[in-house]
């Protein structure tokens, strides 16, 4: 397009052309809807803006949540206004006419890039896009190799695209690259083979080793540097706290530390409240998971064992037929073998025998009843038990819930602020965290019980508790 510059009216992205462009991405039958209905750009996720002779980026700054941005095929000439697209993860300004790259520094999320056919004489000021995995960067200006150098920052970089440059009119210009990229995958739209990529490495060995020993350096005196900045800021915050000697000066920050209590002991109730909400929702899921599962079990149970009683009274009448009429051919000698003692001593008459049959049926059927009852009860005893176990981390759950109500909070509040300052200067290197606050009257720490045990006390006990000074607890 940077042939038409002098042709036609360049544009700036204003309202009207984005909301044409975003009606455009709808398909030909929600369209005509889209144009009646106002847009929230906030919402809008990919946007195209090709071929549209734009000139400047701007107005794009509504677009919160873009992660596709089309801008190919302009006259664009600098790469700007894209701060507010932190979430951008596909950007194309290839064809257009921009000279340097610049601008993208906030675009921390950005994967493919690409800035085909420009003007663009250096790849520089690209540290910030360090998830970059697509670069295209062809048919610019490119002229030394040792621009590809600056790319090896990148660690997920898989596909780069030079082809059109000056730089790859040069006999090494493959293997340069392929040796000081090791991962790369694809390299002017070719994959890249693992012969290449092993002559590529024996032939550039001694620099790429030079290279390594030379970032493993400067990675290491950067980690010291922020190492020895953060220990600056630390020693500077304590110099500030020590040397607080202005009456002024310690009741700003007696004023700011409160402020920042109140918020974290607020936050963190909060936070208790919403976890004891959904604590109870849960069991009580639980619960009704539990009592399905058990009455199941026992409607399972109870048809079994009354398949077992039919199967057993079945089993009764059999046997009692067979015994009446292995005592009629015992009377009348017609049995085929002689039977034992024991049988023998029960086929004295008919009402032996069914004496005999009938006890028998009914020690079985005594059994069935009592296996029924005991698995009856284990499983009454064992929702019982699980129901009781479930209810014993919600009532815990909701002790500290109940310090929010009502003047509780302020209670809680004005103690825990008492010695708000010396607790967050944490100048009492074995002092007790906020919530684990100990009560010198009572001996009983108070978090969960003991938060609710503060609120019972009378003033004479909430006088002595001691905040961000007090020692271990007493033994008890």
């Amino acid at each position: 397009m940077s042939h038409l510059y002098n042709s036609i009216e360049p544009n700036v992205i204003d309202d009207e052309m984005v909301q044409k462009a975003i009606e455009e991405q709808y398909p030909e039958d929600k369209r005509k809807l889209a144009e009646r209905e106002d847009i929230n750009f906030k919402n809008v996720t990919e946007l195209q803006l090709s071929f549209r002779n734009i000139l400047q980026i701007d107005n794009l700054w509504q677009f919160e949540n873009l992660t596709k941005l089309q801008l190919d095929n302009n006259v664009i000439e600098k790469i700007e206004a894209l701060d507010s697209l932190v979430h951008l993860v596909w950007l194309d300004l290839s064809f257009n006419n921009i000279e340097v790259i610049e601008g993208l520094d906030t675009l921390v999320k950005l994967q493919d890039l690409s800035l085909y056919n420009n003007r663009i004489s250096k790849i520089e000021h690209m540290d910030m896009l360090q998830e970059l995995q697509i670069f295209s960067i062809g048919k610019n200006n490119l002229t030394t190799l040792q621009d590809v150098i600056y790319l090896r920052r990148f660690k997920n970089l898989r596909t780069l695209n030079l082809i059109g440059n000056p730089l790859c009119d040069d006999e090494q210009y493959t293997l340069f690259v392929v040796a000081h990229l090791p991962d790369l995958v694809y390299l002017d739209f070719r994959l890249v083979c693992d012969t290449m990529r092993e002559v590529a490495v024996l032939k550039y060995q001694d620099l790429t080793e030079l290279l390594e020993s030379e970032e493993a350096q400067a990675l290491a005196q950067l980690k010291e540097k922020q190492a020895k900045q953060k220990e600056l800021e630390y020693h500077k915050r304590l110099d500030e706290i020590h040397n607080a000697s202005s009456y002024d000066i310690a009741e700003s920050k007696r004023a700011k530390y409160k402020e920042d209590i109140l918020q974290l002991s607020e936050a963190l109730m909060t936070l208790e409240m919403l976890i004891a909400d959904h604590l109870e929702e849960q069991i009580k899921d639980f619960k009704e998971n539990i009592a399905v599962t058990a009455s199941t079990l026992i409607e399972n149970v109870k048809g079994m064992m009354t398949q077992c009683r039919d199967l057993e009274n079945r089993h009764h009448e059999k046997l009692l037929e067979i015994c009446i009429m292995t005592l009629e051919k015992s009377v009348k000698n017609e049995l085929d073998k002689d039977l034992p003692a024991d049988v023998q001593m029960l086929l004295v008459d008919k009402t032996t025998i069914v004496d005999a049959v009938n006890a028998s049926h009914g020690i079985r059927l005594l059994k069935i009843d009592k296996r029924e009852s005991n698995i009856l009860s284990n499983t009454y005893r064992w929702q019982a038990s699980v129901t009781e176990k479930l209810m014993h981390p919600l009532k815990e759950s909701q002790l500290p819930a109940r310090c929010m109500q009502g003047q509780d909070q302020d209670a809680i509040t004005s103690t825990v602020t008492a010695h708000g300052s010396k607790f967050i200067a944490g100048t009492h290197s074995n002092s007790w965290m906020v919530l684990g606050t100990w009560c010198t009257h009572c001996s009983m720490p108070l978090s969960h019980q003991g938060r609710n045990h503060l609120l019972q006390l009378p003033p004479a006990h909430t006088s002595q508790l001691q905040l961000g000074s007090m020692p271990a607890p007493p033994a008890r």
